[in-house]
């Protein structure tokens, strides 16, 4: 019996960005280095083959600095951390390299910026996710308000509403947040802007790619972690648009049944799942479907960043 047709519709651009590339890489260049193992404060980025794939060559993983013997070398991951880990770092003698994601970065010394002027932030994001953990932590406690929805947005009362300004996490909903944002700006005209749009180039890039093609599909499979804040935003932003959406870490959790009356399959990553992944779900599909493959490219990314002081030579 020949297969059904199933078409599939893969989203571009998908999968690693810029950050990610450069985390991932920084690791393995300070495995060269040093040597094994190289320690990791953190997952590096949030996709769990990733992070084994690091283990298998000599990463350790672990969620805080004493978990690191003072004689070996560690990285932070790309999604950033306060100012008291590489402090705590350099107070042990540690050999360390911070692999913050440039974009990240950005949004910390903006937050600098704003405490020195005065200003009062509020900082759009997801309450625990390390990059807000991160970002608070480069400013005095009290000097940053944590607003995660339009409902929380309505009912913030500061100390001095003439005085604020906003920032928000790289990986959010671009549409969630321009809603929060609007809020903020309504009720707070004074409200200073950050610098150019927070809310990172990849994350923008994704989220325009899954709407370009979830009227065209009738459901949207996304690769990813499900602590991946980015992951799961496009998840979101499928179903915004009619469309049943799932989300999976690898071909092998695909749920079969999730294909029922399915003829066109939308598919993305998010930005730490690596392209190896998305062709790996595309051969287990082939296995029960006679797949039609076209890609759907909405932009080219080009973006790339430099590796730290002492690693880039070794690149």
């Amino acid at each position: 019996m020949s297969k059904p047709v199933l078409e599939l519709v893969i989203a571009a651009p998908r999968g690693f960005c810029a950050g990610v590339d450069r985390a991932i890489r920084i690791v393995e260049l300070a495995i060269e280095k040093h040597g094994a193992p190289v320690y990791v404060r953190h997952e590096i980025v949030h996709n769990k083959f990733v992070v084994d794939s690091l283990r298998a060559k000599g990463a350790v993983f672990v969620e805080e600095l004493d978990e690191v013997p003072d004689d070996a070398p560690v990285v932070f991951s790309a999604h950033g951390v306060p100012k008291s880990v590489p402090k705590a770092a350099q107070d042990r003698g540690l050999s360390y390299l911070d692999a913050t994601c440039p974009l990240v970065s950005k949004v910390h010394r903006q937050a600098e910026r704003l405490v020195a002027s005065g200003r009062h932030i509020v900082f759009i994001g997801h309450e625990g996710h390390p990059e807000v953990i991160g970002t608070f932590g480069q400013v005095p406690e009290g000097t940053m308000t944590l607003i995660e929805d339009v409902a929380h947005a309505e009912g913030f009362v500061p100390a001095d509403p003439g005085n604020l300004a906003f920032l928000t996490q790289t990986t959010l909903s671009v549409d969630d947040t321009a809603a929060v944002v609007a809020t903020l700006q309504r009720r707070f005209p004074a409200i200073e802007a950050p610098r150019g749009e927070d809310i990172c180039y990849a994350t923008s890039n994704r989220q325009a790619a899954v709407k370009a093609i979830a009227s065209g599909v009738d459901a949207v499979l996304v690769i990813g972690a499900p602590n991946s804040s980015n992951s799961l935003r496009l998840v979101e932003v499928a179903e915004r648009e009619g469309t049943r959406a799932a989300l999976i870490q690898r071909a092998t959790d695909l749920d079969w049944a999730f294909l029922d009356g399915v003829g066109a399959l939308g598919i993305t990553a998010g930005a730490s799942a690596p392209e190896l992944l998305v062709r790996e779900l595309v051969d287990r599909l082939a296995t029960r479907f006679e797949v039609i493959e076209r890609e759907v490219e909405t932009t080219r990314e080009t973006i790339a960043f430099k590796l730290p002081r002492g690693l880039d030579a070794a690149a």
